[in-house]
């Protein structure tokens, strides 16, 4: 009693009073039904999202690309350049960078899933120590839950590897001539699309404060690309000098790999870091070997995501590492690794819209 006592004549002295208590039981229901239909309906917009991820992850994709790049037209534009020859240009530079990619990866690609076993045995072999535990571990399952032992295991090859790469690739063609379409079309019909939200918009300052969020949205979509993008080129390029001066082959590709992988947050690191130390446990015949490219770019990684980035756009653009985190990991689990890429866009997109709906006041002193 004498602790209350305490608090109670403390907070009175800082001048907190506590909120009213609730008049009638009442109020409880009506507040747990309002959350209760806003719960019902974040778990039918998440189940839409899902089920209609086919159709809307292009389409979406091709929306933010298309905000990120449409300063450019608009800028082409008052030079006397049309938008769809802007749109062209933009669409074929996409289209060309990724055949390039796709062109240096295949090579390298293939000869490693042909090696798949022999690759598999040296780093089984390489990683000998980890026998032990993982053979204690397995017992440990297999203790737990034993399942059918006397379930015979057919190996079937090679259709293990070409039945889900051919289930994958076809949907994927289909999204990816809806995604080059979906993009053209934005790109082109920006203005015309924002204008005719506008005029669905009941209201002056309804219509002005969709501009703002529009013309916020596509500043800081374009500011955080441009940033980005200088940022994993440098990153690339320091993998690609590193991996050759330790002795990895085809250095070019881990540039690359580590310059797309970086667009995303904490798991493409973490996806590079591991592949860096895959490569390194085929290719060198000690640990300690492999284990210098990976450990040189989880460095390199924490110096760019913990001092680089947040100098260069931490004061234009707050964005809470924690929330971030979450982002991408709910979006990677929804729409896979196109998802995890659109996560910081999309979190962008709806931090610059809170701060327009509901705009930043002078937070209170709130109590230790």
């Amino acid at each position: 009693m004498e602790f209350w006592r305490a608090q109670r004549e403390r907070r009175f002295e800082l001048g907190i009073r506590d909120p009213n208590p609730i008049k009638e039981v009442g109020d409880i229901w009506t507040s747990t039904s309002r959350m209760a239909t806003i719960g019902t309906f974040l778990l039918l917009l998440m189940a839409v999202l899902y089920f209609s991820r086919g159709l809307l992850l292009p389409i979406l994709t091709a929306v933010v690309i298309g905000t990120t790049l449409a300063p450019l037209v608009n800028k082409g534009f008052g030079y006397g350049v049309p938008h769809w020859l802007t749109a062209l240009l933009l669409v074929g530079l996409v289209v060309g960078a990724a055949s390039i990619v796709i062109t240096l990866l295949a090579g390298p690609v293939t000869d490693w899933v042909a090696r798949a076993p022999e690759i598999g045995a040296i780093i089984k072999q390489r990683l000998f120590v980890f026998d032990a535990p993982l053979a204690a571990f397995h017992a440990l399952q297999q203790s737990v839950t034993p399942g059918d032992r006397n379930l015979v295991k057919m190996d079937s090859g090679l259709a293990d590897f070409i039945t889900p790469a051919v289930a994958f690739l076809t949907p994927a063609a289909g999204q990816t001539v809806l995604f080059l379409v979906t993009l053209v079309f934005m790109l082109v019909g920006q203005l015309h699309f924002r204008n005719f939200i506008v005029m669905l918009l009941d209201g002056h300052d309804a219509k002005l404060r969709f501009l703002r969020i529009s013309n916020d949205i596509e500043r800081n979509l374009a500011g955080y690309l441009t940033v980005v993008t200088a940022i994993n080129l440098a990153l690339g390029a320091s993998v690609t000098l590193g991996t050759w001066l330790i002795g990895f082959p085809n250095p070019l590709i881990f540039g690359l790999l580590a310059m797309f992988l970086n667009y995303v947050p904490f798991l493409g690191a973490a996806v590079m870091a591991l592949i860096l130390f895959a490569v390194g446990l085929i290719s060198f015949p000690t640990l300690g070997h492999a284990a210098i490219a990976p450990l040189g770019f989880v460095a390199l990684a924490t110096i760019e995501g913990q001092l680089i980035m947040p100098m260069i756009i931490g004061r234009r653009l707050t964005l809470n590492p924690l929330v971030i985190f979450l982002a991408v990991a709910f979006w990677a689990w929804m729409w896979g690794p196109v998802g995890a890429f659109l996560a910081v866009p999309l979190s962008i997109i709806g931090l610059v819209t809170m701060n327009h709906i509901f705009p930043r006041t002078d937070d209170p002193k709130l109590p230790e």
